[in-house]
């Protein structure tokens, strides 16, 4: 099996060399293409407005001056265009992919990019511990529960233009408390938090911060599998269309 390995932290993250790791254990033909630098928040944005550049660091290992989306376009259709991948893998990312993140997070959209040409993609996140962020990630909780999580599915056809989003909590490997398979949560907007400070030349500037995440009573969301202590698969998929809408938007113009 001939997997891609990508991420959005950067070619040199620690979680890329956690699922480079991870991957070994199911095949010993693993590629490389990830971008040079940390593209977190990148979404499933294109380089369109300037020229991509690849860079070979060692056999099967690539580097792409770009965000994630770049490199596995470029590592399907340049650098393994005469032998596409079985797999995509994205990760392991520094930090959850939970609720509406998949829609901002590089790692997700790497493997969203693998499942729109037809891979099987799977993203996979650690959760920071509650009282830190940087590089305080505690990878633990991947490294020992990857092979695990990703064996069942790997022996499990997806349906076409299907991904599967994981998160790992922030424990021990021993503090799991198992597997969630849960759907996409939704924080509360509304309370999206603005903090504002001021640079020492007089100037604003803002970081934004995430809102409480809104419960459900199953706690069946991705968000509350985690804060359970669970780790969280949840399946995604590309079509965004809203169904039910269709036939009372196609009144308006009959």
């Amino acid at each position: 099996m001939r997997i891609l390995l990508t991420n959005d932290d950067g070619v040199n993250a620690t979680g890329l060399k956690i699922l480079e790791k991870i991957a070994r254990l199911f095949s010993d033909d693993i590629w490389v293409v990830a971008p040079t630098e940390e593209q977190s928040g990148t979404g499933h944005s294109l380089t369109l407005t300037e020229p991509v550049r690849l860079r070979q660091l060692g056999e099967r290992r690539f580097c792409v001056t770009g965000t994630p989306t770049d490199s596995v376009m470029m590592a399907i259709a340049h650098v393994m265009k005469d032998h596409r991948p079985d797999l995509v893998l994205s990760g392991v990312n520094r930090g959850a992919n939970l609720g509406e993140d998949v829609t901002y997070s590089g790692t997700v959209s790497a493997a969203m990019e693998g499942a729109l040409a037809g891979i099987p993609s799977i993203a996979l996140s650690q959760a920071y511990a509650r009282e830190g962020m940087g590089d305080s990630v505690p990878y633990s909780a991947a490294e020992a529960w990857g092979e695990r999580i990703l064996a069942p599915l790997l022996a499990t056809p997806m349906e076409p233009r299907t991904l599967i989003n994981v998160n790992f909590p922030a424990l021990g490997p021993d503090e799991v408390r198992g597997v969630r398979v849960a759907q996409q949560g939704l924080r509360d907007y509304g309370r999206l938090r603005i903090v504002q400070r001021t640079d020492t030349r007089g100037y604003d500037y803002f970081w934004f911060g995430l809102g409480p995440m809104i419960e459900t009573p199953s706690h069946s969301t991705d968000l509350e599998a985690v804060a359970d202590g669970y780790i969280a698969v949840t399946p995604l998929h590309l079509d965004l269309t809203h169904v039910p809408s269709l036939e009372r938007l196609a009144k308006l113009y009959s």
